[in-house]
This record gives C-alpha cells, structure tokens and sequence, in this order.
C-alpha cells in the first residue's frame, strides 16, 4: 500500500494515537504523520503509506490554516484550556473590535516565537514537556514563524461571571508555528493574560476539511477494499517543486542517484526539482553542496517502476 490519506484526528488523541490504529486498520506497518497535533487539537493530520512516507517533511513545509479561540483573562501552564490557571487579571474594561483586529495585524509576516514548556521540542536531548511534568522550567531556543493572516472571526463575548473575554479567529501559518504561543502573546499584547481555548486545524500538506477521513470511515473503505481509490499519489506532496520528465537513458542512471551537470536542468532560481519518469516522482534533486555546478539526489522515491 502507498500513498497520502488526510485523516480527521478527533479531540482525545494524539497524533501517535492515529498512527498506531491505523497500522491495524491498514495492516502496514510503514506509516507516519506529518505534523503533530495536540489531544484538546481536532483537525487534518495528513498520514503517509509506504513509500509515500518519504515525503513527509516536504507536506510539513507547507501553509497550514487553523480556526480557533483566543480567552483573555487568565493563562494557564499548557498555553490552552487544558492547564492549571497560572495567571489571571479580570477583563473590566471594553475591548473594542477595533483594538482586536490592530493587534492581530501586527503579528503578520516573521515573527520571533518560544516554544511552551509543554511542547515536543528537545533541549539537552530532552522534550520540554518531560522537564514541564517534573516542574522544571529551562532557557528554551526562539524561532521564526511566518503569520500570513490573522483574521478575528467574531465579536468579542464578555464574560461577567468569570470577568473574561474571548474571540475566534483564523490564521494561515508556515512551518512550527505554536498557536498556543500566538495565543499567549496576543493576550499580552492586550494587557491580560490569555490562553488559547479552542483550536481546530482545518488544512496542512494540501489537504482541508472537506477531503479528511475519520478512522472509523477507514475502517469503512477497509472493509469495502476501496481504500485504494481514496489515496492519494506521494506526487501531490511535491506540486511545489519544478518537475522534469525524465528520457528512458536518463530514467536508469536517475534511479541509481547519478550526479548531474547542473547548467542542463536547473534554471538560475532553481534549487529542487523532482525528476519524473512516465508521470512518477523518481527523485528528488538538488545543489551539490561543494560542487556549485553538480546536482545530486537529495531523496531518491523510487528506483523501481
């Protein structure tokens, strides 16, 4: 079995959860995620089979979009609803739309992010999380993310029992962006602390909603023997790159991880291409890393066809 199947991961599981049930649904054992979500996280988790499996770090650079809630007036250890409440500052002032919506902007484009505590991220050869369960807490590295748009989705609901506020939003976002931090940081924009209350991912690796399956509708295809019909091709996580349709002499030296003369298949912008051969992804190639007018194989996806 090979190819991608965008799952429907449900509020509960992880996304290790996933894999493990569908190893037993599909009866394969080589299958992986591409991008983790969190169990209070429902969404798309594109999986891979088989050989497919080769280009999960080509879907986990791609935008992922995600609808979600933002609560102001306290924070909590997770950075979402399912930590103990850290911080909390009663929301008595209004807070208008418009206020919202600047803040929001100012998060478009790079931005600098730390990874929660409660996070998968090694430090010191160990995963935050495991230091953030033994009440430790360590100088964690910054990274970049990309905020393409940041767009509040509804009014802002006032909670006078609990002196919150809270609102809904949509962003598209590159690769490794914590929402839950976004979240965070959001709230301290606005002068309160705040947690990330509801989050959704609704498209990663080029899928959305609307093309999902929930395990149980696996279990369904699985039993039918349809589930073939519903993979998709590993080539649909490589539609980015520049392609070229290799000849037949050039198809058995490709396959094998021939070097090439640079100047005869990549253009002056070019850094990747996937070679294909009768309309199948053989390899994946880039710049040789000393030898500027070499390309090599970063990744070879089949030598059998």
């Amino acid at each position: 079995m090979e190819g991608l199947l965008p799952i429907w991961k449900e509020i509960g599981m992880t996304s290790h959860d996933v894999v493990y049930k569908l190893r037993k649904i599909l009866q394969t054992k080589k299958i992986g995620h591409s991008g983790t979500l969190d169990p209070d996280v429902d969404g798309v988790l594109p999986i891979a089979i088989g050989k497919a499996t080769k280009t999960i770090e080509y879907m986990m650079d791609s935008e992922k979009v995600y609808t979600g809630e933002i609560t102001l007036g306290f924070s909590t250890t997770t950075e979402d609803r399912s930590g103990e409440i850290v911080d909390r500052k009663a929301v008595l002032e209004p807070i208008t739309e418009e206020q919202i919506d600047g803040i929001l902007n100012s998060f478009l484009g790079d931005i600098k992010q730390t990874p929660p505590m409660y996070s998968a991220v090694k430090v010191n050869g160990r995963r935050l999380y495991e230091y953030a369960r033994e009440g430790k807490e360590v100088e964690r590295p910054s990274r970049i993310a990309r905020i393409d748009s940041f767009e509040r989705t509804s009014s802002p609901e006032v909670n006078d029992e609990e002196h919150t506020v809270r609102f809904t939003f949509e962003v598209h976002c590159g690769k490794g962006t914590y929402v839950r931090t976004l979240a965070v940081d959001v709230g301290k924009a606005l002068g309160y602390p705040a947690h990330m209350s509801q989050l959704t991912r609704e498209s990663s690796g080029g899928f959305t909603r609307k093309q999902a399956f929930t395990l149980e509708e696996v279990k369904e295809l699985m039993a039918s023997g349809k589930i073939g019909e519903e993979l998709f091709p590993l080539e649909s996580a490589l539609e980015h790159f520049p392609k070229h349709e290799l000849t037949e002499d050039e198809y058995r030296i490709v396959k094998d991880g021939a070097r090439l003369d640079r100047e005869q298949y990549f253009s002056e912008s070019d850094e990747k291409m996937v070679f294909m051969y009768k309309g199948k992804a053989v390899a994946i190639y880039g710049i040789h890393p000393t030898k500027d007018q070499v390309i090599k194989p970063i990744k070879v996806l089949r030598n059998e066809l």
